[in-house]
This record gives C-alpha cells, sequence and structure tokens, in this order.
C-alpha cells in the first residue's frame, strides 16, 4: 500500500495520499474576521491548492464533510460553494454544525479526492 503524508506536521498532515485517494485534514478559513461566504471562499482556495500540489482538483472529489458554526449560516456557504464546485462533478456531501476549535471559524472543510 502507498502512503504519502503532505506537509506533515508535529500533530497531523494537511493531507495523506494513499492508494490512489487524497484525504485532506479540515480545513479552515485564515480570514476569521470575514463573514460565512468570504470564510468558505478562503478555504475553498487553500483546497484548491492542496489539491493542485498533489496533482488533483476539485473536479476528482468524491466526498465532503462541512462543519458549520452555526446552520444559520447554511446558505451564505453554498452561495460560495454553488460559485466554485464544477456542475456535473458535485461530490457526495454532508453538510453539520458543530462546535469548532477556534470561536472565530464560522466554517471548516474535510474531504476525499482521487489523485
Amino acid at each position: 500500500m502507498s502512503l504519502y503524508r503532505h506537509k506533515q506536521g508535529a500533530r497531523l498532515a494537511e493531507a495523506v495520499v494513499s492508494n490512489g485517494l487524497i484525504f485532506l485534514a479540515g480545513q479552515v478559513p485564515e480570514n476569521v474576521d470575514a463573514d460565512a461566504k468570504a470564510q468558505t471562499e478562503n478555504v475553498l482556495g487553500q483546497i484548491d491548492a492542496l489539491l493542485a500540489e498533489l496533482g488533483s482538483d476539485k473536479n476528482r472529489i468524491v466526498d465532503v464533510t462541512i462543519f458549520l458554526a452555526d446552520l444559520a449560516d447554511y446558505d451564505a456557504m453554498n452561495a460560495a460553494w454553488d460559485a466554485w464546485i464544477p456542475q456535473g462533478n458535485v461530490p457526495a456531501r454532508a453538510t453539520v454544525q458543530a462546535k469548532l476549535a477556534n470561536p472565530a471559524w464560522k466554517i471548516e472543510i474535510k474531504l476525499v479526492a482521487a489523485s
């Protein structure tokens, strides 16, 4: 079994590639003072960059879990998501409300993509 840990730190790797799949760690916003739509756009940009570093892209995403601190931000998150995700290549997806590690984060996204 092949295994590659990308951008590995002491606690986690930003991604792990195994047997043709890329497992991204939860990606969180860098723009903590922004609204939910802008935070989502920021996280999606980080996902684009990580997938590109690993030779993949958003067209190859197979599964996504979105964590929202407040489900009231669902429509704002979806506005950013719908503008970003390629129509015809949408992944399986779940969205849940969760208490996130940093109270300033409105969103965290974890996903699996094909390499």
